[in-house]
């Protein structure tokens, strides 16, 4: 069973937003469509309204690493 996630598993998050969305290039993504990415992922279990911008920038990040080994590995 996978473990539940929140907002401080941004590389986890990473992770997921790159199986889930692997033709987007996570710095395209507003923060505001990253956020609803997030909330919509099925063991995303933190709180909404939690988030603040270090968050989402810690999992634009995590995911941007992703999306260049995909790309460029």
């Amino acid at each position: 069973m996978p473990k539940p996630l929140n907002w401080d598993n941004a590389a986890d998050i990473g992770i997921l937003l790159s199986q889930t969305h692997p033709e987007i290039d996570p710095l395209s993504v507003r923060f505001s469509d990253l956020h609803r990415y997030v909330i919509e992922l099925p063991d995303f279990k933190g709180d909404p309204k939690a988030p603040n911008e270090g968050n989402l920038e810690a999992i634009q990040m995590a995911w941007h690493d992703e999306f260049l080994d995909r790309t460029q590995g």
